[in-house]
């Protein structure tokens, strides 16, 4: 809610562009329509509908609205990932408990069938009555919208704090739900409160230097809480324009960062983005090479996150811009934890220091061997499994009391299953890999290999599979799979597998390697030894 209180102060400035260009007073005036339809569907006889929200929009001013609206209605937003399977996406909507799903024309007809099924309100942004419902419960909602549509900040404020009171809004309300990939079983929905976003938002405000004057050009998908907190809410709260990309190009990302004119000040992406626009830069003329320099230093602020950046890809980028990407680290449960300084020194491979309001600690590895002893060497404090406490932290998995205790320590540490330790002076905080190697980080995103192990295993001819990722220096990690069939099955080839994956998976988690075998090692214990099994069955790759 805080982001909305911010834009409620800069209604004439310009808050995002997709297709056209958008103001705050716009955003905030849509919001409170939209704000006014969930109420109004609902029959919330007091205005508040207190219900999760599904989003299922494309980068832009509706997934804004969208978002805002649901925060104005008291509600909880539910992002949705635009490349899931039909499978994937009936299982959020089932498992938040989402009484309403905000979608678009784009996406009418697929989540039409989807919304029938878990028999819940569909509504389309683009059809959100201009007049709105004119009910005793909306009519605060339609004062802050004609308000903010003729830019009257006085009267917006009045409507929304008259709005606020009206929902009982406190701090601790849930506010966002972003899915995990998960270790095991089904996907998690990490529930984050208005109190942990604002910390999460403060802190990254505070370190990164936003201000209004700054123009993000936004290319990450908004389910992860890389492109909706890093990327869009800090932008927001800042006053700052955001222009979204429907998808990450490098050739149009080049294109955008040339230009001079209203110059994009940020650009935040994942390793294999910046892997792309090198190649590129690689492909070009020595005129197209001297602009994307001049591009690339014009911009005061690149992140790079999600995974572990290549140090030849940091050292390209440094080469070519002047200046180190920034690397940070965070988790769905945690927003960012730690970042390397906006000024001052930023050492690839580390991903830096604690945020404002923030503590980490690691906790003892549970075994010690002799060459854990020589590793520890090599460190100030650790390694150990990177522990963090603070404001920032998610309040629950939704639904799922047992397996939010889980995530806690006895003392109220979150247990970030990464392995971390301290290094240099002053020291910084270097993530030394998974404490399991069950999540694949491929392309900036983490992949949960059992649940793609479970979609595999549903084709008819596959008897057994293991997953798990191949280093790259491009991806980070690709996603293979070995494969062991039934006797009299006909063999599957990678496309074929591909092929009914894409049916059940995204196309991230979709195996982009196969190894074919009669029978998987397991141990006496029937558990697949991974680590060996990459050692035996995969050369190196890249």
């Amino acid at each position: 809610m805080d982001v909305v209180r911010a834009a409620a102060r800069r209604l004439s400035r310009t808050a995002c562009i997709d297709t056209k260009v958008t103001k705050y007073s716009d955003l905030l005036s849509e919001s409170a329509r939209v704000a006014a339809t969930l109420v109004h569907s609902l029959q919330n006889g007091d205005g508040v509908s207190k219900s999760t929200v599904g989003i299922m929009a494309p980068p832009g001013q509706h997934y804004v609205e969208a978002t805002w609206g649901t925060w104005l209605s008291g509600g909880i937003a539910v992002p949705m990932c635009l490349t899931h399977p039909a499978s994937e996406l009936q299982y959020v909507l089932e498992n938040s408990e989402a009484k309403s799903v905000l979608t678009t024309k784009q996406y009418a007809s697929q989540m039409e069938s989807l919304a029938s099924k878990a028999d819940i309100e569909m509504h389309l942004l683009e059809n959100i009555e201009a007049s709105g419902s004119t009910e005793q419960a909306s009519q605060t909602l339609m004062q802050l919208a004609e308000a903010a549509a003729h830019s009257k900040e006085a009267q917006v404020q009045q409507s929304l704090d008259e709005q606020l009171v009206k929902l009982r809004h406190t701090e601790n309300d849930g506010s966002l739900i972003v899915y995990t990939s998960g270790t095991t079983g089904r996907p998690k929905g990490a529930l984050h409160t208005h109190k942990s976003l604002r910390t999460q938002i403060q802190g990254l405000c505070e370190v990164w230097a936003w201000q209004q004057s700054d123009r993000i050009l936004h290319a990450l998908p908004l389910h992860h809480v890389h492109g909706i907190i890093n990327a869009l809410y800090c932008a927001h709260y800042s006053g700052a324009c955001v222009e979204f990309m429907p998808k990450f190009s490098p050739d149009a990302v080049w294109d955008r960062l040339k230009r001079q004119e209203e110059a994009v000040t940020v650009y935040m992406g994942v390793p294999t983005m910046y892997s792309y626009l090198l190649a590129k830069y690689d492909q070009a003329s020595e005129q197209d090479q001297q602009q994307a320099r001049a591009a690339a230093k014009r911009l005061r602020l690149t992140v790079s996150g999600s995974a572990a950046c290549p140090l030849p890809v940091m050292s390209k980028w440094e080469k070519l811009s002047g200046e180190k990407l920034l690397e940070r680290y965070g988790m769905t449960e945690t927003g960012m934890v730690v970042s390397n300084p906006l000024t001052g020194d930023r050492r690839p491979g580390t991903v830096g220091v604690p945020l404002p309001g923030i503590t980490v600690k690691v906790a003892p590895l549970p075994e010690e061997t002799d060459q854990d002893k020589q590793i520890s060497a090599e460190f100030i404090d650790g390694p150990g499994e990177l522990l963090v406490k603070g404001d920032n932290l998610f309040k629950e998995y939704w639904r799922r009391p047992e397996a939010t205790a889980e995530a806690f320590d006895q003392d109220g540490w979150f247990k970030t299953g990464d392995t971390a330790a301290t290094q240099g002076d002053p020291p910084y905080w270097k993530i030394l890999g998974r404490s399991s190697v069950d999540i694949i980080k491929s392309g900036g995103y983490k992949i949960s290999a059992l649940e793609t192990e479970n979609a595999l295993l549903t084709h008819p001819a596959v008897k057994e599979c293991a997953v798990v990722g191949v280093e790259d220096e491009v991806q980070g990690q690709i996603v293979a799979a070995v494969v062991a069939c039934h006797a009299n099955a006909e063999e599957v080839s990678l496309i074929g597998l591909q092929k009914y994956a894409a049916d059940h998976l995204p196309p991230y988690q979709i195996p982009k390697i196969l190894q074919l075998t009669d029978q998987i090692p397991r141990n006496a214990m029937g558990k697949i030894n991974k680590k060996a099994l990459i050692k035996d069955m995969f050369s190196r790759q890249g």
